[in-house]
Protein backbone atom coordinates (compact mmCIF):
# COMPACT_ATOMS: atom_id res chain seq x y z
CA UNK A 1 0.00 0.00 0.00
CA UNK A 2 0.99 3.32 -1.35
CA UNK A 3 0.13 6.52 0.35
CA UNK A 4 2.12 9.28 -1.27
CA UNK A 5 0.74 10.83 -4.24
CA UNK A 6 2.46 10.57 -7.30
CA UNK A 7 4.50 13.43 -9.22
CA UNK A 8 1.53 13.81 -11.91
CA UNK A 9 -1.08 13.62 -9.06
CA UNK A 10 0.85 16.36 -7.19
CA UNK A 11 0.82 18.50 -10.46
CA UNK A 12 -2.51 17.79 -10.74
CA UNK A 13 -3.43 19.35 -7.12
CA UNK A 14 -1.46 22.09 -7.93
CA UNK A 15 -3.74 22.73 -10.91
CA UNK A 16 -6.81 22.53 -9.61
CA UNK A 17 -5.80 24.67 -6.53
CA UNK A 18 -4.52 27.51 -9.15
CA UNK A 19 -7.84 26.83 -11.01
CA UNK A 20 -9.82 27.59 -7.18
CA UNK A 21 -8.26 30.26 -6.38
CA UNK A 22 -8.92 32.26 -9.24
CA UNK A 23 -12.42 31.20 -9.67
CA UNK A 24 -13.61 31.03 -6.28
CA UNK A 25 -15.53 34.34 -5.17
CA UNK A 26 -13.66 35.80 -2.38
CA UNK A 27 -16.86 36.73 -0.87
CA UNK A 28 -18.06 32.85 -0.93
CA UNK A 29 -14.72 31.86 0.37
CA UNK A 30 -15.31 34.38 3.51
CA UNK A 31 -18.51 33.35 4.27
CA UNK A 32 -17.76 29.38 4.07
CA UNK A 33 -14.81 30.25 6.17
CA UNK A 34 -17.18 32.05 9.05
CA UNK A 35 -19.29 29.28 8.74
CA UNK A 36 -21.97 32.59 7.72
CA UNK A 37 -25.54 31.31 6.47
CA UNK A 38 -25.13 31.02 2.65
CA UNK A 39 -27.84 31.74 0.22
CA UNK A 40 -30.00 29.69 -2.14
CA UNK A 41 -27.97 31.69 -4.85
CA UNK A 42 -24.07 30.93 -2.76
CA UNK A 43 -24.55 27.68 -3.76
CA UNK A 44 -25.59 27.84 -6.95
CA UNK A 45 -23.01 29.99 -7.56
CA UNK A 46 -20.35 28.12 -7.33
CA UNK A 47 -21.69 25.25 -8.90
CA UNK A 48 -22.29 26.95 -12.11
CA UNK A 49 -18.98 27.98 -11.87
CA UNK A 50 -17.91 24.41 -11.40
CA UNK A 51 -20.34 23.11 -14.44
CA UNK A 52 -19.06 25.95 -16.60
CA UNK A 53 -15.04 24.84 -16.51
CA UNK A 54 -17.14 20.60 -16.48
CA UNK A 55 -16.16 20.22 -13.29
CA UNK A 56 -19.41 19.68 -11.10
CA UNK A 57 -19.39 16.28 -11.84
CA UNK A 58 -16.08 15.45 -10.98
CA UNK A 59 -16.71 12.27 -10.65
CA UNK A 60 -18.58 11.65 -13.12
CA UNK A 61 -16.71 9.33 -16.21
CA UNK A 62 -15.90 10.80 -19.37
CA UNK A 63 -18.83 9.14 -21.50
CA UNK A 64 -21.50 11.17 -19.52
CA UNK A 65 -19.59 14.56 -19.49
CA UNK A 66 -17.16 14.37 -16.56
CA UNK A 67 -13.34 14.84 -16.49
CA UNK A 68 -13.00 11.08 -16.14
CA UNK A 69 -10.74 11.50 -13.02
CA UNK A 70 -9.19 8.53 -10.98
CA UNK A 71 -10.00 8.34 -7.34
CA UNK A 72 -7.11 10.13 -6.26
CA UNK A 73 -7.41 12.97 -8.36
CA UNK A 74 -11.46 13.14 -7.16
CA UNK A 75 -9.81 13.53 -3.66
CA UNK A 76 -7.61 16.38 -4.42
CA UNK A 77 -10.07 18.40 -6.00
CA UNK A 78 -12.33 17.84 -3.14
CA UNK A 79 -9.46 18.65 -0.69
CA UNK A 80 -8.58 21.56 -2.56
CA UNK A 81 -12.51 23.18 -2.47
CA UNK A 82 -12.93 22.33 1.09
CA UNK A 83 -9.23 24.29 2.12
CA UNK A 84 -9.92 27.08 -0.31
CA UNK A 85 -13.67 27.55 1.46
CA UNK A 86 -15.58 26.69 -1.44
CA UNK A 87 -19.45 26.71 -0.43
CA UNK A 88 -19.88 22.44 -0.29
CA UNK A 89 -21.65 21.34 -3.23
CA UNK A 90 -25.35 20.20 -3.02
CA UNK A 91 -24.92 16.57 -3.51
CA UNK A 92 -27.90 15.01 -4.91
CA UNK A 93 -27.97 16.52 -7.98
CA UNK A 94 -24.39 15.27 -8.96
CA UNK A 95 -22.90 13.30 -6.55
CA UNK A 96 -26.58 10.89 -5.56
CA UNK A 97 -28.79 11.10 -8.10
CA UNK A 98 -26.97 11.26 -11.23
CA UNK A 99 -24.67 7.75 -10.76
CA UNK A 100 -28.29 6.46 -10.45
CA UNK A 101 -29.32 7.57 -13.80
CA UNK A 102 -25.66 6.53 -15.56
CA UNK A 103 -25.85 3.05 -13.99
CA UNK A 104 -29.46 1.77 -14.19
CA UNK A 105 -31.34 4.75 -16.11
CA UNK A 106 -32.03 4.66 -20.00
CA UNK A 107 -30.41 6.58 -22.95
CA UNK A 108 -33.16 9.17 -23.29
CA UNK A 109 -33.31 9.69 -19.54
CA UNK A 110 -29.80 10.15 -19.36
CA UNK A 111 -30.05 12.78 -22.07
CA UNK A 112 -32.77 14.98 -20.57
CA UNK A 113 -31.50 14.86 -16.86
CA UNK A 114 -27.94 14.30 -17.02
CA UNK A 115 -27.00 17.70 -18.68
CA UNK A 116 -28.69 20.11 -16.55
CA UNK A 117 -27.00 18.59 -13.26
CA UNK A 118 -23.94 18.93 -14.83
CA UNK A 119 -24.56 22.58 -15.27
CA UNK A 120 -26.17 23.42 -11.53
CA UNK A 121 -28.72 25.05 -13.51
CA UNK A 122 -31.23 22.64 -12.05
CA UNK A 123 -31.61 22.01 -8.24
CA UNK A 124 -32.29 18.66 -7.15
CA UNK A 125 -33.74 17.17 -3.90
CA UNK A 126 -33.97 13.88 -1.97
CA UNK A 127 -37.38 12.11 -1.56
CA UNK A 128 -36.22 8.98 0.99
CA UNK A 129 -37.39 9.50 4.65
CA UNK A 130 -41.16 9.61 6.08
CA UNK A 131 -42.22 10.40 9.02
CA UNK A 132 -42.60 6.53 9.83
CA UNK A 133 -39.58 5.65 7.83
CA UNK A 134 -36.40 6.58 8.82
CA UNK A 135 -33.67 4.16 9.63
CA UNK A 136 -35.93 1.72 8.92
CA UNK A 137 -36.77 3.07 5.38
CA UNK A 138 -37.93 -0.07 3.58
CA UNK A 139 -40.56 0.00 5.82
CA UNK A 140 -42.04 3.57 3.65
CA UNK A 141 -45.55 4.22 2.61
CA UNK A 142 -45.36 6.88 -0.10
CA UNK A 143 -47.79 4.81 -2.87
CA UNK A 144 -47.38 4.89 -6.73
CA UNK A 145 -49.88 3.31 -8.56
CA UNK A 146 -49.89 2.45 -12.48
CA UNK A 147 -52.83 4.16 -14.25
CA UNK A 148 -51.72 3.81 -18.03
CA UNK A 149 -48.66 5.80 -19.16
CA UNK A 150 -48.51 7.48 -15.34
CA UNK A 151 -48.14 7.10 -11.90
CA UNK A 152 -50.46 8.81 -9.53
CA UNK A 153 -48.24 9.13 -5.52
CA UNK A 154 -49.72 9.76 -2.76
CA UNK A 155 -47.86 10.10 0.51
CA UNK A 156 -45.30 12.32 2.63
CA UNK A 157 -41.68 12.64 2.57
CA UNK A 158 -40.14 14.39 5.57
CA UNK A 159 -36.51 15.77 6.55
CA UNK A 160 -36.33 17.26 2.68
CA UNK A 161 -33.12 19.03 3.00
CA UNK A 162 -33.11 22.46 1.01
CA UNK A 163 -36.39 21.07 -0.34
CA UNK A 164 -37.66 24.87 -0.80
CA UNK A 165 -35.57 25.07 -3.52
CA UNK A 166 -35.71 21.73 -5.04
CA UNK A 167 -36.61 22.06 -9.10
CA UNK A 168 -36.56 17.73 -9.67
CA UNK A 169 -36.82 15.70 -6.58
CA UNK A 170 -35.81 11.44 -6.78
CA UNK A 171 -38.51 9.68 -4.57
CA UNK A 172 -38.83 5.88 -3.36
CA UNK A 173 -41.82 4.87 -3.62
CA UNK A 174 -44.13 1.33 -3.18
CA UNK A 175 -45.42 0.23 -6.32
CA UNK A 176 -45.97 -3.24 -4.63
CA UNK A 177 -47.26 -4.88 -1.10
CA UNK A 178 -46.23 -8.28 -1.98
CA UNK A 179 -43.22 -10.09 -0.56
CA UNK A 180 -40.65 -8.37 1.57
CA UNK A 181 -40.63 -4.79 2.12
CA UNK A 182 -37.56 -3.98 0.10
CA UNK A 183 -38.99 -5.76 -2.83
CA UNK A 184 -41.96 -3.56 -3.48
CA UNK A 185 -40.21 -0.50 -4.01
CA UNK A 186 -39.29 1.91 -6.75
CA UNK A 187 -37.13 4.95 -8.09
CA UNK A 188 -39.03 7.73 -9.38
CA UNK A 189 -38.05 11.15 -10.61
CA UNK A 190 -40.84 13.91 -10.24
CA UNK A 191 -41.03 17.27 -11.26
CA UNK A 192 -42.05 19.79 -7.71
CA UNK A 193 -43.52 21.72 -10.37
CA UNK A 194 -46.29 18.91 -10.56
CA UNK A 195 -50.03 19.84 -9.49
CA UNK A 196 -50.55 18.35 -6.02
CA UNK A 197 -47.25 18.42 -4.15
CA UNK A 198 -46.92 20.72 -1.07
CA UNK A 199 -43.49 21.57 0.41
CA UNK A 200 -43.64 22.42 4.23
CA UNK A 201 -40.34 23.94 6.03
CA UNK A 202 -39.49 22.65 9.34
CA UNK A 203 -37.83 25.48 11.37
CA UNK A 204 -34.79 24.22 13.23
CA UNK A 205 -33.07 25.42 16.57
CA UNK A 206 -30.74 27.03 14.59
CA UNK A 207 -33.44 29.45 13.03
CA UNK A 208 -32.69 27.87 9.57
CA UNK A 209 -35.46 25.97 7.47
CA UNK A 210 -33.18 23.66 6.27
CA UNK A 211 -35.15 20.90 6.00
CA UNK A 212 -39.03 20.34 5.02
CA UNK A 213 -42.08 18.10 4.35
CA UNK A 214 -43.06 17.05 1.16
CA UNK A 215 -46.74 15.66 0.40
CA UNK A 216 -47.84 14.14 -2.43
CA UNK A 217 -51.50 14.41 -3.44
CA UNK A 218 -52.64 11.97 -6.49
CA UNK A 219 -49.14 13.53 -8.08
CA UNK A 220 -49.11 12.88 -11.70
CA UNK A 221 -46.06 11.17 -12.89
CA UNK A 222 -45.29 10.19 -16.47
CA UNK A 223 -44.08 6.10 -16.38
CA UNK A 224 -41.23 7.12 -18.68
CA UNK A 225 -39.85 8.53 -15.58
CA UNK A 226 -39.30 5.28 -13.57
CA UNK A 227 -35.99 4.82 -13.59
CA UNK A 228 -34.59 0.73 -14.37
CA UNK A 229 -37.35 -1.75 -13.55
CA UNK A 230 -40.46 -1.88 -11.12
CA UNK A 231 -39.95 -3.07 -7.67
CA UNK A 232 -36.42 -2.92 -8.18
CA UNK A 233 -35.74 0.67 -6.72
CA UNK A 234 -34.28 -0.85 -3.05
CA UNK A 235 -31.14 -1.86 -5.43
CA UNK A 236 -30.80 1.34 -6.88
CA UNK A 237 -31.13 3.45 -3.35
CA UNK A 238 -28.28 0.86 -1.89
CA UNK A 239 -25.54 2.20 -4.76
CA UNK A 240 -27.00 5.51 -4.26
CA UNK A 241 -26.37 5.64 -0.16
CA UNK A 242 -22.89 4.28 -0.77
CA UNK A 243 -22.05 7.80 -2.49
CA UNK A 244 -23.99 9.61 0.45
CA UNK A 245 -22.75 8.02 3.23
CA UNK A 246 -18.64 8.29 2.01
CA UNK A 247 -19.86 12.29 0.87
CA UNK A 248 -21.13 12.23 4.31
CA UNK A 249 -17.51 11.70 5.98
CA UNK A 250 -16.18 15.16 4.13
CA UNK A 251 -12.62 14.67 5.40
CA UNK A 252 -11.62 18.04 3.98
CA UNK A 253 -14.12 19.84 4.86
CA UNK A 254 -12.98 17.89 8.49
CA UNK A 255 -9.95 19.41 7.94
CA UNK A 256 -10.63 23.14 7.29
CA UNK A 257 -12.67 22.97 10.20
CA UNK A 258 -9.78 21.99 12.57
CA UNK A 259 -8.04 25.15 11.09
CA UNK A 260 -10.73 27.45 12.49
CA UNK A 261 -11.13 25.63 15.91
CA UNK A 262 -7.52 26.27 16.20
CA UNK A 263 -8.14 29.88 15.49
CA UNK A 264 -11.28 30.33 17.16
CA UNK A 265 -9.23 28.89 20.39
CA UNK A 266 -6.51 31.59 20.05
CA UNK A 267 -8.95 34.34 19.87
CA UNK A 268 -10.39 33.25 22.81
CA UNK A 269 -7.82 33.22 25.12
CA UNK A 270 -8.16 29.12 25.38
CA UNK A 271 -5.12 27.51 23.29
CA UNK A 272 -2.64 27.37 26.09
CA UNK A 273 -4.78 25.65 28.59
CA UNK A 274 -2.99 22.43 28.16
CA UNK A 275 -6.61 20.43 28.85
CA UNK A 276 -7.83 22.23 26.12
CA UNK A 277 -5.33 21.50 23.25
CA UNK A 278 -5.13 17.87 24.61
CA UNK A 279 -8.82 17.49 23.02
CA UNK A 280 -7.35 19.47 20.03
CA UNK A 281 -5.46 17.06 19.43
CA UNK A 282 -7.11 14.11 20.14
CA UNK A 283 -9.86 15.59 17.48
CA UNK A 284 -6.79 16.07 14.86
CA UNK A 285 -5.28 12.64 15.80
CA UNK A 286 -9.04 11.14 14.57
CA UNK A 287 -9.60 12.97 11.27
CA UNK A 288 -5.71 12.05 10.69
CA UNK A 289 -6.69 8.65 11.24
CA UNK A 290 -9.85 9.10 8.87
CA UNK A 291 -8.31 10.78 6.21
CA UNK A 292 -5.49 7.23 6.39
CA UNK A 293 -8.80 5.32 6.00
CA UNK A 294 -10.03 7.31 3.16
CA UNK A 295 -5.85 6.91 0.85
CA UNK A 296 -6.10 3.09 2.06
CA UNK A 297 -9.03 2.88 0.03
CA UNK A 298 -7.80 5.37 -2.91
CA UNK A 299 -4.72 3.10 -2.80
CA UNK A 300 -6.85 -0.38 -3.71
CA UNK A 301 -8.64 1.45 -6.07
CA UNK A 302 -5.72 2.65 -7.78
CA UNK A 303 -3.83 -0.64 -8.06
CA UNK A 304 -6.88 -2.40 -8.94
CA UNK A 305 -7.69 -4.08 -6.02
CA UNK A 306 -11.24 -4.36 -4.12
CA UNK A 307 -11.42 -1.45 -1.32
CA UNK A 308 -13.71 -3.25 1.42
CA UNK A 309 -17.32 -2.12 1.95
CA UNK A 310 -16.70 0.45 4.20
CA UNK A 311 -18.88 3.45 3.55
CA UNK A 312 -20.91 2.92 6.28
CA UNK A 313 -17.31 3.06 8.76
CA UNK A 314 -16.21 6.35 7.01
CA UNK A 315 -20.26 7.90 7.53
CA UNK A 316 -19.82 6.63 11.18
CA UNK A 317 -16.35 8.31 12.04
CA UNK A 318 -16.49 11.43 9.41
CA UNK A 319 -20.24 12.01 11.55
CA UNK A 320 -18.63 12.03 14.64
CA UNK A 321 -16.01 13.91 13.82
CA UNK A 322 -18.14 16.95 12.65
CA UNK A 323 -19.44 17.09 16.07
CA UNK A 324 -16.90 16.86 17.86
CA UNK A 325 -15.52 19.98 15.89
CA UNK A 326 -18.97 21.80 16.35
CA UNK A 327 -18.76 20.99 19.91
CA UNK A 328 -14.86 22.44 21.02
CA UNK A 329 -15.51 25.43 19.01
CA UNK A 330 -18.54 26.04 21.24
CA UNK A 331 -16.23 24.89 24.27
CA UNK A 332 -13.60 27.86 23.08
CA UNK A 333 -16.55 30.76 22.45
CA UNK A 334 -17.99 30.15 25.91
CA UNK A 335 -20.75 32.65 26.37
CA UNK A 336 -20.12 34.32 23.30
CA UNK A 337 -21.21 31.22 20.97
CA UNK A 338 -24.55 31.82 21.72
CA UNK A 339 -25.49 34.62 19.88
CA UNK A 340 -27.09 34.23 16.41
CA UNK A 341 -28.82 37.45 14.73
CA UNK A 342 -29.41 37.47 10.82
CA UNK A 343 -30.01 40.68 10.63
CA UNK A 344 -26.66 41.11 12.42
CA UNK A 345 -24.46 38.44 10.36
CA UNK A 346 -25.72 39.96 7.56
CA UNK A 347 -24.46 43.80 8.28
CA UNK A 348 -21.34 42.12 9.62
CA UNK A 349 -21.69 43.82 12.83
CA UNK A 350 -22.27 40.79 14.51
CA UNK A 351 -18.71 40.19 15.94
CA UNK A 352 -17.91 43.60 17.29
CA UNK A 353 -19.52 42.88 20.66
CA UNK A 354 -17.08 42.65 23.33
CA UNK A 355 -15.12 39.65 23.22
CA UNK A 356 -16.34 38.02 20.50
CA UNK A 357 -15.71 37.40 16.66
CA UNK A 358 -17.39 36.95 13.82
CA UNK A 359 -16.70 33.31 13.32
CA UNK A 360 -18.15 32.81 16.64
CA UNK A 361 -21.90 34.13 15.98
CA UNK A 362 -22.73 30.68 14.17
CA UNK A 363 -21.45 28.49 16.97
CA UNK A 364 -24.21 27.98 18.36
CA UNK A 365 -26.43 27.05 15.36
CA UNK A 366 -23.77 25.09 14.05
CA UNK A 367 -23.50 23.01 17.28
CA UNK A 368 -27.68 22.01 17.27
CA UNK A 369 -27.06 21.56 13.18
CA UNK A 370 -24.41 18.97 13.12
CA UNK A 371 -26.21 17.11 16.00
CA UNK A 372 -28.36 14.75 13.00
CA UNK A 373 -25.24 13.57 10.88
CA UNK A 374 -25.28 10.48 13.02
CA UNK A 375 -29.18 9.92 12.11
CA UNK A 376 -29.06 10.95 8.66
CA UNK A 377 -28.03 9.06 5.61
CA UNK A 378 -28.38 5.54 7.80
CA UNK A 379 -28.08 6.17 11.65
CA UNK A 380 -24.28 5.11 13.27
CA UNK A 381 -26.15 2.37 15.07
CA UNK A 382 -27.50 0.65 11.77
CA UNK A 383 -23.79 1.49 10.16
CA UNK A 384 -22.30 -0.59 12.89
CA UNK A 385 -24.52 -3.51 12.39
CA UNK A 386 -23.83 -3.07 8.73
CA UNK A 387 -20.27 -2.95 9.24
CA UNK A 388 -20.15 -5.76 11.79
CA UNK A 389 -21.78 -7.88 8.88
CA UNK A 390 -19.87 -6.90 6.07
CA UNK A 391 -16.45 -5.87 7.18
CA UNK A 392 -15.94 -8.15 10.30
CA UNK A 393 -17.77 -11.20 8.98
Amino acid sequence: MDLAFTPEELAFRDEVRSWVKANLPTELSHKVHSAMRLTREDMQAWSKILGKKGWLGWGWPIEFGGPGWTAVQKHLFEEECALAGAPRVVPFGPVMVAPVIMAFGNAEQQQRFLPGIASGEVWWSQGYSEPGSGSDLASLKTRAERVGDKYIVNGQKTWTTLGQYGEWIFCLVRTSNEGKPQTGISFLLIDMKSPGITVRPIKLLDGECEVNEVWFDNVEVPAENLVGEENKGWNYAKHLLAHERTNIADVNRAKRELERLKRIAKAEGVYDDLRFRDEIAKLEVDIVALEMLVLRVLSAEKSGKNSLDIAGLLKIKGSEIQQRYTELMMQAAGPFALPFIFEAMDAGWQGNFPGGVVANAPLAANYFNMRKTTIYGGSNEVQRNIVAQTVLG
